[in-house]
C-alpha cells in the first residue's frame, strides 16, 4: 500500500496499512502496560487477522486485551520459563503473561527436537489465550514441520444433548508444509461458530444463525446477547462434542493445566480472557517418512489437486486471498472499531 493512501477515511470505514495496524495495536497495548517483549507478539497476531480478513482476531480483540492486562491475575511483564523436560517435550511456563511470548522463546528448541527425534511435543502451561492458532501453526510450517495446535478456553459451551456450559470454544489447528507453496492449514472451534463471532453480530445488531447458541433457559436462540449469556453450542453434534471433549482432556490434565470449568473458575467473574494451557505437537516429515520422502510429498500434492481440480475450497485459501488483498491496498476497519481502539490510547 502507498503512503498516500494511508489511514484514508470514507465516514463509514478507515484505511490503514498492514504496518499501521501493527502499530497502532502496539501503542495500544503499551499504553494499558503491557511490556514490550508481551506486546510484540501479541501485536504481530493482531495485525495478521485484519490482514486476513478474520475480524474477530484482529483490531477487535484490542479492547478484550487491554481489559486482561489490567485484571488482577495477568503479569504484564511475565518472562517465560522453557524447559527441555524430555528429548522430545519442552514445558514453557507463560508465568500468567499471553501465550505469544512462551511459543515465540519456545519455538527454535521445538524446531530443533522435532528434527532430531521425528516429533515433538510443546506444553504451554499458565498463559492467558485470545488468539487464533494458525499464526502460530505457519511458523512451524514455515520450518518444513506439520503441526497441530489445541487450546481450551472458558466453559461457554454445552455438550451434546445438555444445555449448560461446560466445554470451551476448544479449537484444534493443523497445518503441513508445501515448500514453497503456501501451506495446508485448517483453524476451527468445536463450538458451532467462535465467541467473537457471536459478539460481532451483537455489534452489529445482526441476528445469529439457528443451531449456535441456546439462552440461559436451554432454548434455541437467534439473538446474540442471549447466546452470550446462555449456552454455545458444538458443531456436528455428538461428534463435536467428543473433538471437544478430547480437546479439554489434551490441553488440560495431560499437561498439568485447567480445563475449561477451571478456567472460568480462576477467572473469577473478571471476564478477562481464558487462562490455561496449551498444546502443540510438531512432526517432521523428513524422519517420519523417512527414504520415501519425495513420494509422500508428491501424494500429499495429489491429495490437494484433487480438491482444486474440481473447484472445491482449501482452508486458509480465503484468508491467503484476503493477505493479498491487504498487503495491497491494505484493511479497511469500521469507523465505530477505529474510534473506538483511538479510545484506548
Amino acid at each position: 500500500m502507498t503512503a498516500s493512501r494511508s489511514q484514508q477515511d470514507d465516514g463509514d470505514h478507515v484505511t490503514l496499512a498492514v504496518a499501521e495496524v501493527y502499530e497502532l495495536a502496539l501503542k495500544v497495548l503499551l499504553k494499558a502496560g503491557l511490556s514490550n517483549e508481551q506486546a510484540n507478539p501479541v501485536a504481530e497476531v493482531i495485525t495478521a487477522g485484519e490482514r486476513d480478513e478474520c475480524f474477530s482476531h484482529g483490531l477487535y480483540r484490542l479492547p478484550g486485551c487491554v481489559e486482561t492486562i489490567q485484571s488482577p491475575r495477568f503479569k504484564p511483564d511475565a518472562v517465560p520459563e522453557i524447559v527441555e523436560t524430555s528429548t522430545a517435550v519442552i514445558h514453557a511456563d507463560a508465568a500468567y503473561g499471553y501465550s505469544l511470548l512462551a511459543f515465540e522463546r519456545a519455538l527454535p528448541v521445538l524446531e530443533k527436537k522435532a528434527k532430531a527425534a521425528g516429533v515433538c511435543v510443546l506444553a504451554i502451561n499458565n498463559c492467558f489465550h485470545f488468539s487464533a492458532l494458525w499464526p502460530e501453526i505457519e511458523a512451524i510450517t514455515d520450518r518444513n514441520l506439520a503441526a497441530l495446535a489445541m487450546t481450551p478456553s472458558h466453559s461457554w459451551v454445552a455438550p451434546a444433548g445438555g444445555t449448560k456450559p461446560v466445554l470451551g470454544t476448544n479449537p484444534i489447528a493443523f497445518g503441513w508444509p508445501r515448500g514453497e507453496k503456501r501451506p495446508y492449514v485448517f483453524d476451527f472451534a468445536t463450538s458451532a461458530i467462535a465467541r467473537g463471532d457471536i459478539a460481532l453480530h451483537k455489534i452489529r445488531g445482526e441476528p445469529i444463525p439457528a443451531g449456535w447458541a441456546v439462552d440461559a433457559e436451554g432454548k434455541s436462540t437467534t439473538d446474540p446477547a442471549q447466546a452470550l449469556s446462555g449456552a454455545m453450542l458444538t458443531f456436528g453434534g455428538y461428534k463435536g462434542s467428543a473433538l471437544s471433549t478430547m480437546i479439554e482432556l489434551l490441553a488440560g490434565p495431560l499437561i498439568g493445566d485447567m480445563t475449561s470449568l477451571q478456567s472460568m473458575e480462576f477467572d473469577g467473574g473478571v471476564k478477562a480472557a481464558p487462562c490455561h494451557g496449551e498444546l502443540i505437537i510438531a512432526f517432521d516429515p523428513e524422519i517420519l517418512g523417512g527414504s520415501t520422502g519425495d513420494a509422500d510429498h508428491a501424494g500429499a500434492e495429489a491429495l490437494f489437486a484433487a480438491f482444486t481440480e474440481q473447484g472445491a475450497r482449501m482452508p486458509s485459501q480465503r484468508r491467503y486471498e484476503a493477505r493479498e488483498r491487504s498487503t495491497k491496498e491494505g484493511v479497511s476497519v469500521p469507523r465505530g472499531l477505529y474510534d473506538r481502539v483511538q479510545q484506548l490510547l
